[in-house]
């Protein structure tokens, strides 16, 4: 039996299944909202229904985006022949907040997880390879210095050197087991400035 309202433990379970979120910070969320004006409320729906109906994958580089192409690949001063691999959308924003890359990126969806029954084509590889293809001098590797990422980084190499593109790999300015997307600037900036040919 609940002890408080069963609309506000309703809440209280949907914050809790956000990743990092536990039953603590979800009530707090819950009870923030519940304090919070109507239109407060009404603008975080909305929101996240925004999130759910305009944000699709550019056809580019399947980064995130209202629009296709992306930002990004629409912006005709970035350099073309420079693609940085990542793993996920939110590896990008951080690259992009180092502010010193000039290059496009691509966004592989993830890394090689069998235990899961992620594999290669899983991920968007092929559409990589492809666009190595094209007139691309370097290819940039940088997805996390985890087992699963160095693998995937070692995989996409391997069918990538035979092109003709060189591969290179962020260097190790980020920790073992580390994320991309909380380094800091600094570190983010001299990993790509660092990085190293496969």
């Amino acid at each position: 039996m609940t002890q408080t309202s069963a609309t506000l433990e309703e809440l209280v379970d949907q914050f809790s299944r956000l990743p990092g979120i536990g039953r603590k910070t979800a009530y707090r969320l819950a009870y923030h909202v519940l304090k919070a004006p109507p239109e407060a409320a009404r603008e975080l729906a909305r929101a996240i229904l925004n999130v759910k109906e305009k944000i699709r994958s550019c056809s580019v580089c399947f980064n995130i985006s209202d629009d296709d192409p992306c930002p990004i690949c629409g912006d005709e001063e970035r350099n073309r022949k420079l693609i940085c691999v990542v793993e996920e959308p939110h590896d990008v924003v951080a690259l992009q907040r180092a502010g010193s890359f000039d290059g496009v990126f691509h966004v592989l969806g993830g890394v090689f997880a069998p235990l899961d029954g992620i594999g290669p084509e899983d991920l968007k590889i092929a559409e990589l390879v492809t666009r190595a293809k094209s007139d691309v001098e370097e290819i940039i590797l940088a997805t996390n210095p985890t087992p699963e990422g160095e693998t995937t980084a070692l995989y996409i190499a391997k069918l990538l050197k035979p092109l003709g593109v060189k591969v290179s790999r962020i260097a190790r300015g980020l920790p073992m087991g580390g994320d991309v997307e909380y380094a800091d600037l600094h570190t983010l900036a001299k990993a790509l400035e660092g990085r190293t040919e496969f």
